[in-house]
Formats: structure tokens, sequence, C-alpha cells
């Protein structure tokens, strides 16, 4: 019996000592050496069957096998090499060049399954200097005081003229030009604050001002324009005599940007009275914010060379130029209307449209290298401008409904307290945190030289998927308040607007099923890019030296995320080392946990499916939905740290958090539900969840305190809406709700006596403003305090009414001459687009109808 006991010591010692050596991520050299001494001290000191030692000595010699790098590379990596070599899926230069751009930044991290939180931590929280906080405080407030929603959009259909002049004035487009070319030089932090801020106003003035400062001319200029470029149209953009727009979308080519059939062709053609060698252009392009308006058109497009006039290639690929829209053949003007959002966008195009080779964004040399340009900057871009918008109009939701539900009263009784609708506030007031966490930290490691192309994905998708979500919510919170277009609609507009940024800069459902884990599969994997390069050396020696140190540090990586997942699951990561010992605490070792997980069932999905994963969209979004949870929770966690680590806050963190990891959970479930590979499918739900699925959503208890946190004026209410254009004044509804809520507060005890008054039959009436009466008359109240009563329902249902309207007042225009006044307002354009020929027809007929009328 004692034999058998210490035999399993023996075991105990040999698996233990496996476990901590994989969990440790300890080389293979120290690992050999290590179980070595342990196998020499069990054959002199350890009792037990013979043929378990032989066993375990053969077990060794196989792990001292691969320590022998010659060997190892002839015998093991060369065929494993051509396997793989055959096993690659094919990828195409644009996809390639997708997969490279950016950087890898946290992302990574979370993907190697053992998260260096130091690294995190290390980043400074990202601060506005005092020029872009002047900023804020005073165009950007002045431009939010100026603007009209109800005006722009239902009246006018565009922004006023004065609108528009304060705009170009203040340089709102130029927020990231450099000051040596007369633009602003604003972070990426400060950029997302301008448009948050706007956005909380109006979405048709966020987008407006957003598109110019993201991926559009000035930031192709400034990364990959030549000098001459720079100083020609730079000046220009930043002072607003240059409006800026960028085609890439056409009706045959969405998110396919290599079905792109816009084209330009070499040739000899004559430019401002001078034979030149240029570039003959014909493009069709939709959906292109500015595009009415603007006077230089970035154009992205297919460049041929049939007679090899600048080399020897017949195809160069895509290509991005400058275009001026006053150049001949150029149309622009029309436009389109997306979901009642009159922002500038609208269709163009160009019939033989001949350019210089110099309008080619940095020059010839820059040809074919169109594509590869746009996803480098997107990887910056898509982290600010829509998930910025999306945080906006969160802060703006959250701050309109948590007072709306106090003010707006059902049952005798504020709204807030049923729980349903306190439901529906949890998920406003903690999706919000989240969107103001993922934007603000992804913008703080950008201003640190990050290009975070995952994340800046990630951020895309769930951000504009939340601030839909949270427009849902709002909605029902408010009912028909929401529902009553009108002058004092504020929830209208950023309803209508939400579907939008859903479909632009890769529409949801692509970048969520195909972009965040495919992309990140290999970009941030630690081992799978490097594999992928040695697999496509030309060099065939080095090719299989670079593989072999590949390979052999995957297999090695494998090994311990087995280890990981299994000890961190089953021990629900209690003993993971965590930068804080904090209220937070476990929630980071719930990332480091869920980490593990995630990396292991990702090399496991990779190894059964290889090329053909990237076919199982749904499979790669769940894998991507795991992902994502896990850098949203990280970066609310730092979030939290950034702001000072408020104990006020601590709800939204937890119910953010617990939300995130859930949703972790069950997307890892559901990709276990259905991976094709059955047994290796039990196999990971052994490693992954050996306990099975234990972690819950928040409870309800965290939710009412997240209710009592919007709902009540504080710091942090104000914290979480900071952005929010919130000041008190006529026309701005969250300033007036804000004010309400605080008086709501103040007149608690007063209404608290009228009821008890109406209890004992001291007054009678059933409508507040007779109660009142009663109440002086009864000396309930003072004649003060019934003034202070009056005026502070007088608000409150001012704020509750909808607006109403005659069936004349309803229409935007009532003249030709009307409309005429509403176009000018706009930019001057430099060219209209031509009528199609169906509406010219249409106009046609109109006219012919009209005559017969008249005659008649």
């Amino acid at each position: 019996m004692s034999g058998l006991i210490v035999s399993l010591l023996w075991l105990l010692l040999f698996v233990g000592g496996g476990i901590f050596l994989a969990y440790q991520r300890i080389d293979l050299r120290t690992s050999t050496i290590a179980t070595g001494i342990a196998l020499l001290a069990y054959w002199i000191f350890g009792d037990g069957f013979v043929l378990w030692k032989l066993f375990l000595t053969l077990l060794f010699g196989l792990m001292v096998i691969p320590n022998f790098i010659e060997v190892r590379r002839e015998k093991i990596t060369k065929p494993l090499l051509d396997i793989y070599r055959k096993m690659l899926p094919s990828m195409s230069n644009t996809e390639r060049e997708a997969l490279e751009a950016g950087s890898v930044w946290w992302d990574g991290e979370l993907f190697s399954g053992m998260p260096d939180w130091d690294k995190l931590m290390s980043y400074p929280a990202p601060k506005l200097s005092d020029e872009e906080q002047a900023f804020l405080d005073g165009p950007c407030e002045e431009l939010c005081r100026m603007v009209d929603d109800w005006e722009i959009c239902h009246k006018l259909a565009d922004m006023p003229k004065e609108v528009w002049d304060f705009i170009i004035e203040k340089k709102f487009f130029a927020m990231i030009i450099p000051k040596q070319y007369g633009g602003l030089e604003f972070s990426a932090y400060a950029n997302a604050a301008v448009i948050s801020k706007l956005a909380s106003r109006s979405a048709t003035v966020s987008s407006t001002i957003g598109v110019p400062n993201s991926l559009g001319p000035a930031e192709l200029l400034l990364h990959y324009g030549t000098e001459e470029q720079k100083d020609h149209y730079l000046p220009g953009l930043a002072a607003g005599t240059e409006i800026p727009c960028f085609a890439l979308t056409s009706p045959q080519a969405g998110s396919d940007a290599a079905a792109l059939i816009d084209n330009g062709v070499v040739c000899k053609g004559t430019w401002k009275g001078k034979k030149t060698v240029g570039i003959r252009l014909n493009w069709d392009k939709r959906y292109i914010t500015l595009a009415p308006v603007a006077t230089v058109l970035g154009l992205a497009f297919k460049l041929y060379d049939p007679d090899h006039l600048i080399g020897d290639e017949d195809e160069y690929g895509i290509t991005a130029a400058l275009v001026p829209t006053d150049t001949p053949g150029v149309e622009v003007g029309r436009r389109h209307y997306p979901l009642s959002i009159p922002f500038q966008n609208g269709p163009t195009s160009g019939k033989d449209v001949f350019v210089p080779l110099d309008a080619i964004i940095g020059g010839q040399e820059q040809a074919g290298n169109g594509w590869k340009m746009l996803v480098q900057l997107l990887s910056v871009g898509r982290a600010i401008t829509l998930p910025s918008t999306a945080s906006g109009g969160g802060q703006a939701a959250s701050y309109a409904s948590g007072a709306y539900a106090i003010i707006r009263k059902q049952f005798n009784t504020s709204i807030a307290n049923f729980e349903g609708v306190g439901e529906a506030l949890t998920r406003i007031a903690g999706q919000t945190y989240i969107m103001n966490a993922a934007v603000a930290v992804t913008a703080g490691a950008i201003d640190q030289g990050e290009k975070p192309a995952v994340p800046s994905a990630i951020l895309k998708y769930h951000c504009t998927e939340m601030g839909r979500r949270v427009a849902n919510d709002a909605m029902d919170v408010h009912g028909g308040k929401g529902v009553m277009m009108g002058p004092t609609n504020y929830l209208g507009r950023g309803y209508m607007a939400t579907p939008i940024a859903i479909t632009v800069e890769g529409a949801n459902i692509l970048t969520r099923s195909l972009i965040i884990y495919g992309q990140g599969a290999i970009r941030c994997h630690p081992f799978v890019l490097r594999e992928l390069h040695a697999a496509g050396d030309e060099d065939h020696d080095r090719g299989l030296i670079e593989f072999d140190d590949a390979l052999f540090g995957h297999i090695g990586y494998a090994i311990s995320n087995l280890a990981r997942s299994f000890f961190l699951a089953l021990t629900h990561a209690k003993f993971s080392r965590v930068p804080l010992n904090t209220p937070t605490r476990r929630y980071y070792q719930n990332i480091n946990r869920y980490s593990a997980n995630f990396a292991l069932a990702s090399d496991f999905a990779m190894l059964t499916l290889g090329g053909g994963l990237k076919k199982r969209e749904l499979l790669s979004a769940r894998l991507g939905d795991v992902l994502s949870s896990m850098y949203l929770a990280s970066t609310v966690l730092k979030h939290f740290e950034n702001q000072g680590r408020r104990a006020t806050d601590l709800p939204l963190v937890e119910w953010s958090v617990r939300t995130l990891m859930y949703q972790a959970q069950e997307s890892l479930h559901a990709f276990l539900r259905n991976l094709p590979n059955r047994p290796v499918a039990m196999l990971l739900r052994l490693f992954i969840f050996p306990r099975g699925r234990t972690y819950s959503a928040p409870s309800d208890e965290i939710a009412s305190r997240v209710v009592d946190l919007v709902t009540t004026p504080g710091e942090s209410r104000e914290r979480l809406s900071e952005l929010a254009y919130t000041t008190l004044e006529p026309g701005n509804p969250l300033g007036l709700l804000q004010e309400a809520l605080e008086l709501t507060g103040q007149h608690i005890p007063l209404e608290r006596r009228l009821r008890q008054a109406r209890k004992e039959g001291l007054i009678h009436s059933d409508y507040l403003g007779l109660q009142i009466d009663e109440a002086e008359k009864a000396q309930v109240i003072s004649k003060a305090e019934g003034r202070a009563l009056r005026e502070y329902h007088g608000k409150v249902e001012s704020l509750l009414a909808v607006d109403d309207f005659t069936t004349d007042e309803l229409a935007r225009v009532t003249s030709g001459r009307a409309a005429a006044e509403a176009s000018s307002k706009s930019p001057k354009k430099k060219t209209a687009r031509k009528k199609p020929a169906a509406a010219k027809r249409a106009a046609s007929q109109k006219t012919t109808s009209k005559k017969k009328t008249k005659k008649s």
C-alpha cells in the first residue's frame, strides 16, 4: 500500500511538474533538463514498476530529440513544411496587405494566452492639452449652441450657411492637419472628444466633421504625399477653401476592393495646355460623404499601363489619386439622403477625365499602393470617428434617459422605479461606459504611436452595435416622446442615424465574420504570421530555419495553453498574477482565464480546419466575439484606473466586465457546440470548461446600483457623459433635463406633503395645479413653495411635451423659391452632376403633362 502511495506521489510530481513548466512557458532546453533530473531521481530513489520507469524514459527520449536542432530540422520540420505549404489557403494581394496593416498591441497579448498587464498599465492616461481643452470648451461648445437639428434635418436638409462658415472658420476640418500647414494638429484623443461632443448634439454635424479628419485626402497626403502635394493641398484643406472627399465604394464593389472596376489608363494627353503623360480616368462611385460639395476628390481606382509608358507592368493594381472636381469630365453635386440625416453624401462619376501622373498620391512611385495606403490608415481612423460618434450618442442617451426616467411618472411614481425600465437604463449606462472606455484607451494608444488594426475593427463593430442597442433602449424608455418627431424630440434623429454607422468603413456583418478574427488570427498570433512568411520564403534554406523556430515555438505555446486553460478554468484563475490588488482584481484574473481558453480554441480551430476556417464565418465570428469581449473588458479596467479608480464608478465597471466576460463564455460555448470535429470539441470542452459554464451575467443588485448612478445627480453621472453637450441653456434638452432632475430632488419633500394632505382629506383635486392651490389655502405649503412647485412642474411638462403640426407645416419647403434658398446655404459647388437619363425623361414627361393641362 505504501509503495502504491509513493508511486502516486511520483506520478503527481511528474504531472504537476509538467503542468508547472508548461504553465510558466519554460523553454524546451530548461524543461528537458528539469525533466531529466526528476527522472534520474525517480530511477535512484523511486519504487515502482520497471516498465513504468522505462515508459517515462521513452517519453523523455522523445523530449530530448527536438533539442538536437539540425536533426530536428531535417527529420521533423522539413516534411512538415512541405505539408504546410500544400495546406496554405490562397490569399489575394488585397487580403495580404490588409493582414499586414497596422501594428499589434494589446490584442497580441490577449492572443498569447498569457497577457502582460504591465504593458497595458504602463500607457499614460490620455489627456487633452490646454489648447485642445480650450477648443472643446470654446468653438466646439459654440457650434453645438448654433445647431438646430430640426431646422437642419426637416427644413433645410443641410446645415445653415452660418454653421458651414463657422466650421470652416474654426478649422473643424483641420484637426489632423499639422500647424505648419495651418491646421490644428490635435491628438487622436482630442479628435475623438470633439466628435463625441458633436455627436451628442447632431449626427449631421458630427458626420460632416468626422470624415475629413478620418480616412481622406488630408490623412493620405500626410502619410504618403510628396512634399509638393502637401504644400499644394494641405493649406487649402486647413483653411477650408478646399473641401475634401474620398471615393472608394462603387455599385459593383462595396467591401470587396479586389472587384473594383473603376480604372485609370496611362496615356498621353493635355494638362493645362501642355502635352504630358498622365492617366485617363473613368469611375462611378456612390455613398461618398462630402462629394456633393467637394472641391478635391480622393479616388481609388485600378491603374493600367498597356503601352508601358511608366514601366514594364501592364497592371499596377489599386491606386489612389487626387482629382480637382472642376476637372472636365468630373460629375458631382447630386445627393443621397441617408435615413433623413442630411449630411452631404452622394454619388460621383467621371468619364475620360485626364490628370497628370503627379495626381497619384505619393507620385508615380506609389502607383499600385493605394489599397495598402487605405488599410494602413484605416487601422487608425476606424478606431476614432465612428466609435466616438457612437460614444457621444450613448452619453447623450444616458444623460437624457436617466433624467427622463425620474421626471416621467406613471402610477404615482417615477418610471425609473419600474424594474423593466431599470433594466433598459442599466444597459444604456453600462454600454455607454464600455464605449467611452474603448474609445479613450484606444485613442490614447494611438497617440503613443500604435496603429491598432484589430482593435480598430473591434471598436468599429462593437461600438456601433452598442450605439444601436443604446438607441433602441432609450427609445423604449422615452416611449411616445421619442417617436413623435419635431423640434422638441431629442432622440429620433440619433435613432435614425444608428444604421448608417453600421454600414460604413466595412459593413458590420463583414467586420464581425471576416475581419476581427480573420485578421487577428494571423496578425496577432505569436507564430502564425511567422510560419506563413517562412513557408513563402523563396530562399528555402532560410525559410526552413525560420519555420523550424516558429513551429517549435508554436508547439510549446499550444502545450502551455493546454496547461494554462485547464488550470485557470479549474481554479477560476484565483492564483493568476494581476497588476493590482484592488476591488477589480478578480476581473483581471477572469480575462487571464479566457485569454488562455481563447488561445487554445484558436490553435485547435486552425489545426483542424486549416484554410477552411476562413470559410467557416460563424466559427470565426464567435472566436472574434471572445477576443472582442476580452479587449473591451481590458479597456474598461484601464479606463477605471485612468479616471482615478473612483469607487462610485464601480457598479458600471462590474456590470460592464461581467457582461463582457459572460458573453465570452457563451461565445466559446457556441464555438465548441458547432466545431465540426466533435472529438476535438469534446477534448477542448474538458480543458476550457472542466467545471462547466460557471460565469454568470451581472446580478439584479448590480443593475440596481447602476440605475441609481445614472438617475441621481452626481459625479458618476457627469463622468459617464463628460463629453456630451449638457450646458444649461434654452434649446439644449440635455441641460434642461438635468435642471429638472436636480429640481425633482429638491421638491420631493413638498410633493410628499401634498400626497399626505390628500390622504388626510385636506386637498381633493386629482390635478396637480388645483392641488397646489388647495394646499396653499389649507396652509400645507407656503405661497413661495407653491410658486416653486408650479415653476418646476411647468419645466417638467415642457420637457415631456411632444410636437404637433398642421399638414402644411410638415412640408419641408412650400415653393421652388424656398428650395433654392435652402440649397444656396451649402458651400458653393464647382460643378454639378448631370441628371441621369431616367430623371431627365421624368422631368420631360412632367413638363409635357403641365403643358397639356394648361392647354385644356
